[in-house]
């Protein structure tokens, strides 16, 4: 199909977008990497229902993947690419970033017994396949919209009314959103037992990035899609900005209206979640689009106070990598202190962290170490205009 929206316009990168990137990967390597129970309580996520502000991060991620589609299939038509060749490009990007989920997940021993397949980069993975080839077929927003509904609705009608095989109806026979028993796990443990996130002897079975679940997720990354069709138009920012925000408060409303009915869920990425989980992304958007694309922030002397964020976004994938791989390789060096065998981040922790005057502050400057170390690398690439693309 042939559709005069992929004409492309003057507008090809805004750095709102690659600064909210960069805030949202320093703070998931941050949550990621949280310093253990000592924790504050937004550095965790919600145990069940409920939201925490670490919650946010995966989805503002795959929202921000969402947006840069459009930003970047443009800027590819506009440098003569065809509809194939982004159809291609697309299938090898998001087939390398699964297999990148599959080496943070297996480091460094990859024991295939219980390897597990799901993960945060598959699942930007097979979001950025589905959303990415959807846009390259169809670029009208009305699509978007019809998707976005149909999915978020679709994802509710089947939880809350499709049986639990062996368990019965949902409101019924057990409760909505059983922990336990609900159809988002049950369908996790028939296709990839002894293969997900969380296994006890209790049968306490699920995967925060189960396979139903990426269809709330696809909502995510489609409002997304529409995010990023807003920000390309050819309006004034303070028109912009407006919309950004109207679809914050719109995306916030009726996630909180709908979770009465359906609970903000990170673990089963929820319908009112993805709302909800928006809505906070386009307020941060908002804001960051102002000041950097608005103001000018970022450029002259105040170019320093978004720099460590353009220099995260501009690298993102190979920050997480670092942050998920080189933790494993220092808890492997053991060495010997006040005669006991310890690791570089346990000696660290008994000698400099432990100074700290709570374990709240001890587990932050964690937190902040790890992001500093994963920092040094993409800011070396950043200085030599190295960008790692998948």
């Amino acid at each position: 199909m042939t559709n005069p929206a992929l004409t492309p316009s003057r507008i090809e990168r805004l750095l709102s977008l690659d600064v909210l990137r960069g805030i949202t990967i320093a703070f998931m390597i941050m949550v990621n990497n949280n310093g253990g129970p000592g924790s504050w309580g937004f550095m965790n996520h919600a145990y069940w229902n409920g939201l925490t502000a670490t919650d946010l991060v995966f989805p503002t991620f795959v929202l921000v993947v969402g947006a840069s589609i459009v930003f970047a299939f443009h800027a590819r038509i506009k440098r003569g690419a065809t509809r194939a060749e982004l159809a291609r490009h697309t299938i090898q990007r998001a087939v390398i970033l699964y297999l990148l989920g599959i080496v943070v997940n297996g480091f460094p021993f990859f024991r295939w017994e219980h390897l597990r397949f799901y993960g945060v980069l598959q699942r930007i993975a097979v979001c950025y396949l589905v959303v990415g080839l959807f846009y390259i077929w169809d670029q009208r927003v009305s699509t978007k919209i019809v998707a976005v509904a149909a999915a978020l609705v679709g994802y509710w009608a089947l939880l809350r009314w499709v049986p639990v095989p062996g368990a019965g109806m949902p409101g019924r026979d057990i409760a909505f959103m059983d922990i336990r028993m609900n159809l988002v796990s049950w369908l996790d443990r028939l296709l990839m037992p002894h293969h997900l996130y969380l296994e006890s002897p209790d049968h306490n079975l699920r995967d925060p990035e189960g396979l139903l679940s990426d269809l709330p997720a696809f909502g995510t990354a489609l409002l997304g899609i529409l995010t990023g069709t807003w920000l390309r138009g050819q309006r004034a920012v303070k028109t912009t900005a407006l919309g950004l925000a109207a679809g914050a408060v719109t995306c916030l409303a009726l996630g909180y209206l709908w979770s009465m009915e359906f609970p903000l869920n990170k673990n089963m990425w929820t319908s009112s979640f993805v709302l909800v989980a928006a809505g906070y992304s386009l307020a941060v958007l908002t804001v960051s689009y102002l000041l950097v694309d608005g103001l000018g922030w970022g450029k002259g002397r105040s170019g320093g106070l978004i720099y460590p964020a353009l220099v995260l976004g501009a690298n993102s994938i190979t920050a997480y990598m670092f942050s998920e791989l080189v933790p494993g390789l220092l808890e492997r060096i053991q060495f010997l202190s006040d005669g006991r065998e310890t690791n570089p981040l346990s000696w660290l922790a008994a000698h400099v962290f432990i100074l700290m005057p709570t374990p709240g502050w001890r587990a932050f400057a964690f937190s902040l170490f790890t992001l500093a170390y994963c920092f040094i690398p993409v800011w070396i690439l950043y200085r030599k205009k190295i960008f790692l693309k998948v």
